[in-house]
């Protein structure tokens, strides 16, 4: 079990530099990341499940906490968050297990950071989510 989860944090991680590298796919709902990537504006296959698997973004000073509204148990949960700065790097990252309360995650910004931010939630079920903000 330690392995696969060595192996799913070291994909999502750089599956979450190479989206996120490209700062604007999340506004194009165009073609590339469709049914690769879901977002608000771009659900793809799971359009019924933004509300349960796209990532909040919650902004206070240089916190910022991410939260995504969906059940954890066994056979179906959220695996991962990522926070990811505009230029690619990544801030930290959080792994979950269906035996978790929430799938909630905190992460300090780099002092005096101003632009944009990239939440990733990753479900085991319905696969990798972004969201964006600006601080």
């Amino acid at each position: 079990m330690t392995d696969r989860r060595n192996f799913l944090k070291g994909g999502i991680i750089a599956a979450s530099a190479l989206v996120v590298g490209s700062v604007n796919f999340a506004s194009a709902a165009s073609a590339p990341y469709t049914n690769i990537v879901y977002t608000a504006e771009n659900p793809g296959k799971w359009d019924k499940k933004v509300g349960s698997h796209l990532p909040s973004i919650t902004v206070e000073g240089s916190k910022v906490t991410l939260f995504t509204k969906h059940g954890m148990a066994a056979k179906h949960y959220i695996v991962r968050h990522t926070l990811v700065l505009e230029d690619g790097t990544v801030v930290g990252g959080k792994v979950f297990s269906g035996t978790d309360p929430e799938a909630k995650s905190s992460f300090e910004l780099p002092a005096g950071y101003k632009g944009k931010i990239f939440a990733t939630s990753f479900c085991n079920l319905h696969d990798f989510w972004v969201n964006e903000a600006t601080v």
